[in-house]
Formats: C-alpha cells, structure tokens, sequence
C-alpha cells in the first residue's frame, strides 16, 4: 500500500479552524487512492483534535531538531510527504530529501502567509481600513522569502486562492507545472434551508480567534458596526463564536448591548443554521475564508468585506454575500439583509449552485490524484525543469541542516 505523511504544524481541529478541515479533506482524498496515512506533528497534543482512528489515520509525535525524525521517516519510507505550511517544509523537508529521496514533496500553504502579513503589517498603519492591495516593497518580505523557496523545493504546492495562484505566478515569477489550484472540498453538498427568513433571528460572527484576522474583525464589530446596526434593531443580538477566546475577548461581552461572546461553538452548523444574517468584517488576511462556505451550507447569507470574498465568487450571480470596505455602509447593507426577505432569499438561493461550481470534493480530487500520478511517473524530468528549486534545496538545506544538528548537539550538553 502507498504510503502519505503529513508533517503537520498542529493537530487537526476541524471544529476550531478551516485549517483543521481543510488537511482533512486532503487526507480524504488520498485514502481513495489507495493510500495509508501517518499525521506527524511537532506540537502539543490538544483536546479539540480529531478522534484519528474513525479516520483511519496513523499518528506520531516528533521532535524538532531532533535526528529521532530521521529513523522515524527511514522506517516509514513514505511515497509522498505532505508539508503542512511552509515552516514545516524549512525544518524537515532537507530531512525528508536525505532520507526518502524520491519521496514526492508537497507543500499544502493553507494561504499565503506572506500576502496575509503584509496586508496586517499595513492595516495595523491604517485602522479602520480594509487592506487587499499591496505594493512590492511590501509584499517582498522576509516571510515572502522563506515562502516562495519552500515552494520552489517542493514538487508540487497546493493553492487554496485562485488569486493567490494568480499572485505567486505574476508576482513571484513560480512556474505553473509547480502550483496546483486545490480549494475546500465538499462531499455531498447540500443546504439546510429548514428555517425560513422568519424563523431566524440575530446575527453571528464565528472565527478562531488565534487568527489574527478574526480577532481584528470582532473588534471592528464590537467599536465600529455593531453600535450602527443595533441603532436601527434596538433588539436584534450578535453571537460571536469562536476557538481559543481569550480574557481580553469575553470582556466584550455585554447583554445590554446584545453583543454576545460565547467562545467555543461544539456545532457551529447548528448555530448558523439558526441565525439571519452572518457578519465577516475583515481588514486583512489571505486564503479562502471557511467560514462563509460554512455559512453557505447552512442556507446563511453574509456581509463581509473584499478580503472576506477574495477567491470565492466567480460571477455576482452566485454569491451569497453582500459586500463593502467601507463600515458605515457595511452596517447598513447587514440591516437591510436582516430586514428584507426577497433579499435574503435570493442570497440563500445562490447557496447550493455556488457550493456545487466551485468546491465539488470529486471534481478536485480526481485533479489532484492526475497531477501526483503525472509526476510520480516522470519525477526526475520534473524536478530537472525546477533548476531553482535544486538550486535552493542544494544552498539553504545545507544551512537548515547545519543549525539542526547544532541545535540538537547543544540541547544534548545542555541536559
């Protein structure tokens, strides 16, 4: 049987993060192609991770900077490494290739990291503004660096953005037989449209609030947006939902203002199924945004931003959100979804066909099963075509290598 390793840079938690279900998906559709799978991971263990064995998944605990991951993948002796993010790439990808040398290596990006810390370093200068555009001088940073040479030394690089595809290979120059445009991948899709207009009520905001992206975007809900929509719905409520919720977070919560922070959602579908209106006010960020894509299953139209849609829609006859950078109109376009049927169900209509054109499990997975095939079969041409990829696998892996081994030779005296 062909064997997949997913070095992960945490645990799995589909309930907390788009992330979580995201590797999921990817997993799923390697084990319909025949492939046994072993989730390996640096971080803690957590309580919120998945139960692996109803997921046929194998899993190991391994060290960082330790030569314990070399017997570990010498055994294993994967057919494919999957990377979760690029830094897992930089601290076992030069392991991988001197041990599993024909091992094929991808890299899973999540989103482009550099494109979302670019845009929060210039949001953070700008407050209260929405920030999607980037100059150069911006975009080329440190991380940019790191990123894009993780992507050039693995074989193959899952971009979860069409726009994001459109960044690497305009921006930075990455060829496209290295890129593959995978987004979330949804089997049998369906929406609940159970509930009609009149039988929701309140808003909701949900997002893990480690991501900076969601913390800023319950901020600006909390200062900006929300005070102009309870104007004109004196009671109408916000349920903001979301992982890892920390003090400075539930002390915005106030009953008397209707803005209500419950934290931890165990059914998040539940409870979008049962609200009118979901708000995604964000400034910055990269990727696609899961939660509107959760929204949509659960027959949930949304306001949100330009970041919040970036990649989503393909035409405005699918979406199912309204719009606007600018907050004042933000709020208002939220009262007026809140407040008229024919619009919110419109919104709701466009649900299933914009689920089923752009986020069908099979159509992607079959996709992603051909290119691997393809590679697999010509592996070495492949990599010969990427001569800055073996450029830089041949300069930085030796000084990743290097730092390794004097990482670990110093934690050894130190004990």
């Amino acid at each position: 049987m062909k064997q997949l390793l997913v070095i992960g840079y945490v645990w799995p938690e589909p309930k907390s993060s788009a992330a979580g279900s995201r590797i999921l998906q990817l997993i799923s559709c390697f084990q319909q192609d025949g492939y046994e799978v072993t989730y390996a991971s640096p971080a803690a263990p957590s309580d919120h991770a998945i139960d692996y064995q109803s997921h046929s998944i194998n899993t190991c605990a391994i060290q960082l900077n330790n030569s314990s991951f070399d017997e570990f993948i010498s055994e294993l002796q994967p057919d494919v490494v999957m990377f979760d993010r690029f830094m897992m790439e930089e601290q076992f990808g030069w392991r991988v290739e001197q041990h599993c040398p024909d091992a094929i290596r991808i890299l899973d990006s999540e989103d482009l990291h550099c494109l979302r810390f670019a845009r929060q370093t210039l949001a953070k200068q700008h407050p209260q503004t929405v920030i999607k555009d980037v100059s150069d001088a911006d975009l080329f940073s440190d991380h940019a660096k790191r990123e894009i040479a993780a992507i050039y030394r693995c074989d193959l690089t899952l971009t979860i953005s069409q726009y994001e595809m459109q960044v690497l290979q305009e921006r930075f120059g990455v060829p496209a037989d290295i890129l593959l445009y995978v987004p979330f991948m949804l089997k049998n899709i369906q929406v609940n449209t159970e509930r009609s207009f009149s039988e929701r009520k309140h808003f909701v905001s949900i997002g893990n609030f480690r991501h900076e992206p969601n913390w800023d975007a319950v901020l600006q809900l909390k200062q900006t947006i929300w005070p102009l929509i309870r104007k004109q719905l004196p009671q109408a409520q916000l349920h903001v939902f979301g992982a890892y919720p920390p003090k400075k977070a539930t002390q915005l919560h106030n009953e008397k203002q209707g803005f209500l922070v419950k934290g931890w959602c165990e059914d998040a579908f539940t409870e979008l199924s049962q609200a009118k209106v979901l708000l995604a006010p964000l400034r910055f960020g990269a990727g696609l945004k899961g939660k509107l894509l959760d929204a949509a299953q659960c027959g949930l139209p949304a306001v949100t931003t330009s970041i919040g849609s970036e990649g989503l829609f393909s035409s405005a006859d699918l979406t199912t959100v309204h719009e606007s950078d600018n907050f004042n109109e933000f709020a208002q376009l939220a009262v007026d979804l809140y407040n008229n049927p024919e619009s919110w169900q419109n919104k709701q209509a466009a649900c299933l066909p914009f689920l089923e054109s752009g986020f069908a499990f099979d159509t992607y997975s079959r996709k992603m099963s051909e290119t691997i095939h393809e590679i697999s079969q010509n592996l070495n041409r492949h990599r010969l075509n990427n001569f800055t990829g073996s450029m830089l696998r041949h300069h930085t892996m030796k000084s990743t290598q290097y730092m390794a081994q004097w990482i670990e030779a110093k934690n050894k005296l130190s004990v």
